[in-house]
């Protein structure tokens, strides 16, 4: 934007125009904010793919806040001396909007009757003056700058989450094809053959995991839906895991032969179609840190915004982990810069081996890693933080010829609980590592307990 090109109205009138003007909008916005403030909410709640970013109590009460504050600020905002300001606010907002996914043509359509409403109020209260019609159009021209800013951002945020996107799936398939290939296939016979297996043992009335729920079915649902982003074959599997679930297990039994042939059918089926979506497996793209193996953190925000859309939707559990390595400039400073190296090699090596496929685990700063739980409750995510944390203590890296060290990490846990912005997961995390390092390092703590006490007791910390 090109700074006061967008208030040209402000610029052309007098001061005694603009101040007049300006001390009537604030007037009727001040008294009508409350009022603005649900009509413009009205729009969003109208929408059905807009009411679930408003399902959260958080986000109700902030963004309604929020919007207040706005208005409230846009009507007290000078153009001719804040500008600079004002377009950077702006700009922020329009960022916070894209990164929640917020469609911005309802952001528009709110602001249009937010623009209605305190015309209709302002042409009143003035009986349809001169004024009163100056201080509309100086109204509607800051209203119109402010979210030409916010569209701008906007834009720029969503581009820049779509190149992200595909990158990811670009790099997803880049992995090595193959190895992938042959675990999943792996994966989809043991699941099945510990079906048929339950059949040949006489069991009157086997228990099955649910295919959905088996290795298999968590890599379809979380990493194949990135690999094969749209594909049909994909949407045909994902049926026939449905189906299996819920008309083939619930009546499959040994003494009927016909529901053991259609298990198989289906089974059989999948094998083919994934067979063929391999195939169009093509791409490659470098999308991991070099050091440690794990992914780039520029591909998080397209994970855990589409793991959060998921658990949204599905109902199922989300959590992460912010791990964190205690006193690791001392390594460092110490031991060189190599065995730094070591200890964070070392250190992904741990986290790895101890997640499961289906999760992501990220470098996200030095000495720092994120890790995305999917389908992971509260209480499993604290079980496994205790387990990477415990596995840190015991293994010792070797630093130089001679000498080996042990390291402690301290691990912040939070749950997903319905937030749509996965900034608020992270923080949430982030704060409960903090407390960690706070309570003495070397522990466990979950967001919303920061004391610490339960995570400290099971470390051996005091």
């Amino acid at each position: 934007m090109n700074g006061r090109a967008g208030v040209l109205g402000w610029l052309s009138s007098s001061e005694d125009e603009r101040e007049a003007a300006r001390s009537t909008i604030v007037r009727i916005v001040h008294q009508e904010a409350d009022a603005l403030v649900a009509a413009f909410y009205e729009v969003f709640l109208g929408d059905t793919q807009s009411a679930q970013f408003l399902s959260h109590n958080v986000v109700q009460d902030r963004l309604r806040h929020s919007l207040r504050k706005w208005l409230l600020a846009l009507v007290e905002f000078d153009p001719l001396a804040d500008i600079e300001a004002f377009e950077r606010r702006q700009i922020e907002i329009g960022e916070v909007h894209a990164r929640l996914n917020i469609p911005n043509n309802l952001v528009m359509e709110g602001t249009t009757l937010i623009k209605t409403k305190v015309a209709d109020k302002i042409a009143t209260a003035g009986n349809h003056s001169p004024s009163a019609f100056h201080a509309i159009i100086l109204f509607n021209e800051v209203v119109d700058y402010a979210i030409r800013l916010m569209s701008t951002a906007y834009m720029s945020g969503a581009n820049r989450r779509t190149k992200t996107e595909e990158a990811f799936r670009i790099f997803s398939l880049g992995q090595d094809i193959n190895l992938e290939r042959e675990t999943q296939r792996a994966a989809l016979m043991e699941w099945s053959h510990s079906v048929l297996l339950s059949m040949l043992g006489n069991e009157s009335e086997p228990s099955h995991n649910s295919f959905a729920a088996s290795p298999f079915g968590l890599w379809i649902r979380h990493r194949a839906a990135v690999l094969f982003q749209g594909s049909p074959l994909l949407d045909k599997i994902q049926h026939l895991i449905r189906e299996v679930d819920t008309e083939v297990l619930p009546n499959i039994s040994s003494s009927q032969p016909a529901s053991l042939v259609m298990f198989q059918r289906r089974i059989d089926e999948i094998k083919f179609l994934l067979n063929d979506l391999f195939k169009l497996a093509a791409g490659v793209e470098n999308g991991r840190d070099p050091l440690t193996q794990t992914l780039n953190r520029r591909f998080l925000p397209t994970v855990l915004g589409r793991e959060i859309s998921l658990s949204k939707k599905a109902g199922t559990p989300l959590s992460v982990l912010m791990v964190d390595l205690d006193h690791f400039k001392t390594v460092n400073d110490r031991f060189g810069h190599p065995a730094g190296d070591a200890v964070l090699s070392q250190t992904a090596e741990t986290i790895l081996n101890n997640v499961r496929a289906t999760d992501f685990v990220f470098r996200y700063g030095g000495e720092e890693f994120l890790i995305v739980l999917v389908e992971t409750a509260e209480s499993q995510a604290h079980a496994l933080a205790e387990r990477i944390r415990t596995e840190l203590t015991k293994t010792p890296i070797s630093v130089a010829e001679t000498e080996s060290i042990k390291v402690t990490a301290s691990i912040g846990v939070a749950a997903y609980e319905g937030h749509p912005d996965y900034e608020y997961l992270i923080n949430a995390a982030d704060a409960a590592l903090y407390a960690a390092k706070q309570n003495g390092r070397d522990c466990v703590v979950v967001a919303g307990d920061e004391s610490g006490t339960s995570a400290l007791s099971a470390s051996g910390q005091g």
